[in-house]
């Protein structure tokens, strides 16, 4: 897409407005380096489509492309002037919370999505031990309904199947609730006060969720409409 015109917006746009290609930037900010990771985080982007973004930012030099040792495919590290993107991307996130959230729809709580930023929430320093089993519910789901996050040293994987380990804390709530705990639109407290949430576990985990699983950058930026 080209506009024709001098001014450094226009010529920003250029490399940045196509769809999907600040949200891959989003990805990649996030620690996903492989093409299976940004499609996790990018649920609806076609495979054709996310190829083809990552090409014209590795053309624009915003994005390098190693090839995997001894694998099919390709890692995606930031240039220089990818990383400069990231208070961009921070700036939109800011703005969108004030005054493009609106009511969310049932239809972008994504699930997904959720349990991959949490996975990367999760601070596993504040975890006891070696191996932490987090198990979620989602009560209002028919499908990708159960979740858990499994903490070893410093790394957290997601699966979709029992994992056969013994679960230190349970969550059990709705997909909205979640969401909005994680966002920081309302508190854990109060979501276990109305009974919208369970959580089951030792106190000393239960009782301060937010001192292992850090809050959304964006919490606490409340809507316009609210200032």
């Amino acid at each position: 897409m080209e506009y024709g015109q001098f001014c450094p917006v226009a010529k920003a746009m250029e490399l940045l407005g196509e769809k999907w290609t600040v949200l891959i930037l989003r990805e990649l900010h996030m620690g996903a380096s492989r093409f299976n990771e940004l499609q996790r985080g990018l649920c609806l982007i076609s495979p054709t489509i996310l190829t083809k973004r990552l090409n014209d930012l590795a053309d624009a030099e915003i994005i390098l492309r190693k090839k995997i040792p001894g694998q099919r495919g390709y890692e995606y590290f930031l240039t220089e002037a990818g990383k400069e993107t990231l208070p961009l991307i921070k700036t939109i996130g800011e703005w969108g919370m004030r005054w493009a959230r609106g009511d969310i729809r049932d239809s972008e709580l994504d699930v997904e999505l959720l349990m991959v930023y949490l996975q990367r929430s999760l601070k596993t320093e504040n975890l006891p031990g070696n191996q932490s089993i987090i198990r979620f519910r989602f009560t209002d789901l028919e499908k990708l309904n159960n979740w858990w996050l499994i903490v070893k040293g410093c790394n957290v994987d997601i699966c979709l199947e029992d994992p056969g380990y013994d679960v230190d804390v349970y969550f059990t709530t709705d997909l909205r609730t979640m969401i909005n705990c994680w966002m920081g639109d309302e508190t854990y407290k109060s979501a276990i006060s109305d009974k919208r949430l369970t959580l089951v576990g030792p106190s000393a985990l239960t009782r301060n969720v937010q001192h292992w699983i850090s809050d959304s950058i964006f919490a606490g930026i409340p809507p316009a409409r609210q200032i």
